[in-house]
C-alpha cells in the first residue's frame, strides 16, 4: 500500500503544470479619482438697500422665478416723504426757470429796436435765466436720486432660477446695516446648469485641457454616471495645496443633481509611452527586492524589476 500511495503522489507531481506568459510592451492607462464639489452656476444673496419693512412677500423656498420678476416689496414712509418734497422743489424751480427764460426772450426781442432796452438789463436777464436753469438741473438730479432710492423698495430677480433660502417674514425690519442685515433676504440660484470644481495635483496638471470630458458619480446615486466637460482652468497652482483649480459645466435640466453635493470625479490618465507589463500575480516581492520568475530552458531565474507607479494589471 505504501508503494501505491507513493506512485499516486508522483503522478500528481507530473500532472502539475506551470503557467507562463510572453513578456511584451504595452501602454498603461489608469484613472485618477478626486473629490469635487457641485455648485450653482449662478448664485446671489439679495439684501435691502435702505432701511425699511417687508410689505409684501411673493415667493418662498422652492419658488421658480424668472429674470426681472418682483420678489418682494419694502415700505419706507420717510422715503415717500422725501420723494414728495423733491417733486415739489422740482416743480417750483421749473416754474422759476420758465419765467426767467420767457423774460429774457421778451427783452431780447424788444432790444432789436434801438434805444428800447439797455445792454445792462439784457445782461442781467441772461444771467438770471442761466442761474435758474442751473438750479432747475440740480433740482432735477436730486429728484432722480430720491426716485432711484425709492426703486430699491422693489426686490426683483437678477436672473432666472430657484429661491433656495428665505430669512424674513412680513413686517420684518431690514436694512443695509445693523439689525435686520445679518442674513440675506433671499438666496437665488440657477440650477439648470451646475459648476463642478476640482483641484488637480501638480503632477497631473498636464493631463487635462479645455474641452476634455470626464465622468463622475455622487453618493445619492452611486449607480448613475454623469459626464461634464472642462471649461475653465485657473492656469496657476494654489500655493497652499500645490494644485490647479479646474471647473466643468454640468447640464442639470432634470435637476437631479443639487448644489453642494460632493462628487467623485474620474479622470482618465492615458500613457504617453509603452513599457513592459506583467500580471500582478507574477510579481515576487521579497526583502531583497521585487522579481519576476523567468523560465530559461526549464530553469527558473529571478529577474529584478521595478513597478511603474501603481499601474499593474490584475
Amino acid at each position: 500500500m505504501y508503494g501505491q500511495s507513493r506512485k499516486r503522489s508522483r503522478q500528481k507531481e507530473k500532472a502539475v503544470t506551470i503557467a507562463t506568459f510572453k513578456l511584451k510592451k504595452d501602454k498603461l492607462a489608469t484613472t485618477l479619482q478626486l473629490p469635487g464639489e457641485l455648485s450653482a452656476y449662478q448664485q446671489v444673496d439679495l439684501y435691502a438697500k435702505i432701511s425699511s419693512f417687508i410689505k409684501t412677500l411673493k415667493v418662498d423656498i422652492g419658488s421658480q422665478v424668472s429674470k426681472g420678476q418682483l420678489l418682494m416689496t419694502l415700505e419706507a414712509p420717510e422715503t415717500n416723504s422725501q420723494l414728495a418734497a423733491a417733486r415739489s422743489r422740482l416743480k417750483s424751480q421749473e416754474a422759476l426757470y420758465t419765467a426767467s427764460k420767457a423774460n429774457y426772450e421778451r427783452l431780447y426781442e424788444t432790444s432789436k429796436t434801438p434805444g428800447t432796452i439797455s445792454k445792462n438789463d439784457l445782461d442781467q436777464a441772461i444771467a438770471r435765466r442761466n442761474s435758474d436753469q442751473a438750479q432747475f438741473e440740480a433740482t432735477k438730479a436730486a429728484y432722480k436720486e430720491v426716485a432711484a432710492i425709492r426703486d430699491y423698495l422693489e426686490i426683483r430677480a437678477p436672473f432666472s432660477g430657484i429661491i433656495t433660502a428665505r430669512n424674513v417674514n412680513l413686517g420684518a425690519y431690514v436694512g443695509p446695516s445693523g439689525k435686520g442685515s445679518e442674513f440675506p433676504l433671499l438666496t437665488l440660484q440657477e440650477q439648470k446648469n451646475l459648476r463642478l470644481a476640482i483641484s488637480i495635483p501638480e503632477v497631473y496638471t498636464g493631463y487635462l485641457k479645455q474641452g476634455d470630458q470626464i465622468s463622475f458619480t455622487v453618493k445619492s446615486m452611486p449607480d448613475q454616471v454623469f459626464t461634464a466637460k472642462v471649461k475653465r482652468l485657473s492656469g496657476a497652482l494654489d500655493l497652499r495645496l500645490r494644485s490647479e483649480k479646474i471647473e466643468m459645466d454640468v447640464p442639470n435640466t432634470s435637476k437631479r443633481l443639487l448644489p453642494g453635493m460632493v462628487a467623485e470625479v474620474h479622470i482618465p490618465l492615458p500613457a504617453n509611452a509603452s513599457t513592459f507589463v506583467v500580471p500582478k500575480k507574477t510579481i515576487l516581492e521579497t526583502a531583497e527586492g521585487i522579481f519576476v520568475l523567468k523560465n530559461n530552458n526549464n530553469k527558473i531565474e529571478k529577474i529584478e524589476v521595478k513597478k511603474a507607479g501603481k499601474q499593474m494589471i490584475e
